[in-house]
């Protein structure tokens, strides 16, 4: 990729993100540049990879000029540097680091945007400098303690080995499953030592949560906070339930709309049935990225793509036949070039 080029893509998934949340930070360039995937992102803060650049994509120098490129724009646009911390959620709490080598501070700079109140940017930094939460694993494998020798249904990583509760002073703790978000809130609140419990789900290629170990008096406190309020948190779950699928409308017409000004060969229908599964809240589809909601014109496309392949080639048939994935796309490249050539004007 050519210097002017990567400017120019640093530029997109920059102004993407501070059009999401009015700040800017190396993080979402990379991930927006798809040199790294979210998943690869939570490993390297859990502290189970030395540094974030052995998960990229891409070499230490081309992270480091995607870095300047980033504060050549932000400075540009006149965005304020913040350099934060970033320390990983493992027990030693060890400052993360982007490459082995070099300064690390290009990486660590969050850029935010001058028409943020001072209270706003009190309240990300805050945020970012708070340790992380302490993460547990859910192993799906065999495995065993570095210190023990023994295993356990959870581990914790320590000096990159892992370890079991034991021998991590954790096993006094009990899980709380995920699924009530006030509950866990509290119960992590009330106790003292905590960690999120996570689960690696190999379909997705990511780790999900499976709930948070608590101390049980904490989380018999939670319980009883939870019964007391819980008629007025059900009135406003109601109100939120409505208001959320009041913005989702709206969001998928808007979505809907940019669809047919970049496709306007694109039928009605079509179109609207596009925005509404590629925008449904919680599917973690293209049309629920931070890029999508911003319209970003790629974003759109891929959505646009998505149904293409599923509803206008063999790509389902060669998956079900047993044809691998990257193949199977490969075969059908064609099909989806000619049906966008129809779709645009």
């Amino acid at each position: 990729m050519s210097r002017p080029n990567l400017a120019r893509r640093v530029a997109e998934a920059a102004e993407i993100a501070l059009t999401h949340r009015k700040y800017v930070t190396f993080v979402d360039v990379v991930t927006g540049l798809r040199w790294l995937h979210t998943r690869h992102v939570d490993t390297w803060r859990q502290g189970r990879a030395a540094t974030l650049a052995e998960l990229a994509a891409v070499d230490d120098d081309r992270l480091l000029d995607a870095a300047a490129h980033l504060r050549e724009w932000a400075l540009g646009r006149g965005l304020r540097p913040v350099a934060t911390p970033y320390v990983s959620s493992s027990r030693d709490r060890r400052d993360l680091r982007f490459t082995r080598d070099g300064d690390q501070e290009p990486y660590r700079t969050h850029w935010l945007s001058p028409d943020l109140s001072e209270a706003r940017v009190k309240q990300i930094t805050e945020r970012q400098a708070k340790a992380p939460d302490l993460v547990a694993v859910k192993p799906v494998d065999a495995w065993t303690c570095a210190e023990c020798g023994d295993t356990g249904d959870y581990l914790i990583m320590e000096e990159d080995r892992p370890h079991c509760l034991t021998c991590a002073d954790l096993d006094h703790l009990i899980l709380l499953p995920a699924g009530n978000a006030t509950l866990s809130r509290r119960a992590k609140k009330e106790s003292g030592l905590s960690a999120l419990v996570v689960e690696y789900n190999r379909r997705r290629k990511i780790y999900q949560r499976v709930g948070v170990l608590v101390e049980e008096s904490a989380l018999a406190l939670a319980e009883e906070s939870c019964l007391a309020d819980e008629e007025v948190r059900l009135r406003r779950r109601d109100r939120d339930r409505v208001r959320r699928a009041e913005q989702d409308v709206e969001y998928q017409t808007r979505m809907a709309t940019e669809i047919a000004r970049l496709f306007p060969g694109c039928p009605a229908e079509r179109t609207r049935e596009i925005a509404e599964h590629a925008g449904q809240r919680g599917s973690g589809r293209v049309g629920r990225s931070a890029a999508a909601r911003a319209l970003d014109e790629n974003a759109i496309t891929l959505a646009v793509v998505a149904s293409i392949r599923h509803l206008d080639t063999d790509y389902d048939r060669l998956l079900m036949s047993g044809v691998p994935r990257k193949e199977a796309r490969d075969r059908i490249r064609d099909q989806i070039t000619a049906k966008l050539a129809e779709f645009r004007p």
